[in-house]
């Protein structure tokens, strides 16, 4: 078992199993990225090593953590890495593509959407707030084009063929009060950047409101009051998963999105149960990885449910996610971040899912088809490393 930290992305590790045979799995970890790397070589391995016929759902069982599990914490993603990496190590010795082996593809590609982040945005911290946000000059900084050039940012992605945006323009309100309320000046304010993104593109943009889970139930539907005319494609996260009662009672005029934070199927049912989420973000990654995030999928479509894969957490991750996506009859739609796949994801790996204007498809290669950079591994300035060995 092997770590490597990108010393240029603190919040991101990645896992490498390595076989007798050479093969090499890759995984990945978002989000504490040292609290997860711990976790692994001093819990996992143990556990791990040597097993001569490890299948993602048998470890899956063994690795079921018996704290930290309620909300994505160190022990599942820990989990989720050793999950993608077993399921491209399986991928590899049976010579196919994910998609492959998850039943093979209901769709040959699917619709993606920007995530307006920049090449910085969270990459110093595991909390979400503004402070983490990474701001710089400079190509694809999508996060401030938002905030300021809105219109600009909108029709530029369109021309790209990139024919959905997600934004978040009341975060700082809500750190303001904590997410207890929010002025009339303040959605007045955000509500000005989703109108200047109607202005110059219409309805030919899908637009996802990002709330990021910051808001009160009242407050939440202050917002979604607001945003009702400009028709977003869906409002995500107005409320923290966690919170079913308030779902349970939230009062939405357009599709609510939700669920990059919940764990597993448990977490999920109750969001279902609720009745008023329309669409599920999971994180592949964030809820233990391919093995749990299929039966979330099966779960979801018997509600009638669509899933639309969360991605801000890294190339191996997206990978999966596109794998996963394009297997699941319920798949809707991918969720990309031009940012990331135009430089660190780029920098640091091969194999990425190629990207046709607006649509994405699986890598063809055995497994997820994602490779760490032969020439940057050993390279300390690049990675801080740790191996267990078997």
């Amino acid at each position: 078992m092997e770590t490597l930290r990108p010393r240029t992305q603190p919040n991101l590790l990645f896992l490498r199993l390595h076989t007798d045979s050479g093969l090499i799995g890759l995984g990945e970890a978002f989000f504490g990225a040292r609290a997860v790397e711990a976790y692994l070589h001093e819990s996992v391995a143990p556990a791990l090593l040597g097993l001569a016929d490890p299948r993602p759902e048998p470890v899956a069982r063994r690795l079921a953590s018996y704290v930290g599990f309620q909300g994505a914490g160190a022990e599942t993603r820990g989990n989720g890495a050793v999950d993608i990496a077993l399921w491209d190590l399986l991928g590899q010795q049976s010579g196919l593509p994910l998609v492959d082996l998850l039943g093979g593809a209901v769709r040959p590609s699917i619709e993606i959407y920007n995530t307006c982040a920049g090449p910085g945005y969270v990459g110093s911290s595991t909390r979400q707030e503004s402070d983490n946000w990474g701001l710089r000059a400079g190509r694809y900084e999508d996060l401030n084009a938002f905030l300021t050039q809105p219109a600009r940012l909108a029709r530029e992605l369109l021309d790209e063929g990139l024919g959905g945006m997600k934004i978040w323009p009341f975060d700082q309100a809500a750190e303001r009060t904590g997410g207890t309320d929010i002025s009339r000046a303040e959605l007045d304010q955000g509500l000005g950047i989703v109108e200047a993104i109607r202005a110059e593109v219409g309805l030919d943009m899908r637009l996802m409101i990002e709330l990021h889970g910051l808001w009160n139930r009242p407050s939440a539907e202050k917002i979604i009051a607001g945003l009702e005319p400009y028709q977003p494609f869906w409002v995500e996260d107005p409320l923290r998963s966690d919170d079913v009662e308030g779902y349970a009672r939230l009062e939405s005029g357009v599709p609510v999105a939700a669920g990059e934070t919940a764990v597993g199927r448990r977490g999920f049912k109750p969001l279902l149960d609720s009745g008023r989420v329309d669409i599920l973000t999971l994180d592949v990654q964030w809820t233990g990885g391919i093995t749990e995030a299929r039966k979330v999928a099966c779960l979801a479509d018997a509600y009638g449910v669509p899933v639309a894969p969360h991605d801000c957490t890294g190339p191996a991750t997206l990978a999966s996610c596109v794998h996963f996506v394009c297997a699941q009859p319920n798949g809707l739609i991918q969720e990309t971040v031009r940012a990331f796949l135009r430089t660190w994801y780029a920098n640091l790996v091969t194999g990425l899912p190629p990207v046709t204007g607006g649509v994405i498809r699986p890598s063809q290669e055995p497994g997820h088809g994602v490779r760490l950079r032969e020439d940057l591994i050993m390279n300390d300035e690049v990675f801080a490393r740790r191996v267990s060995g078997g």
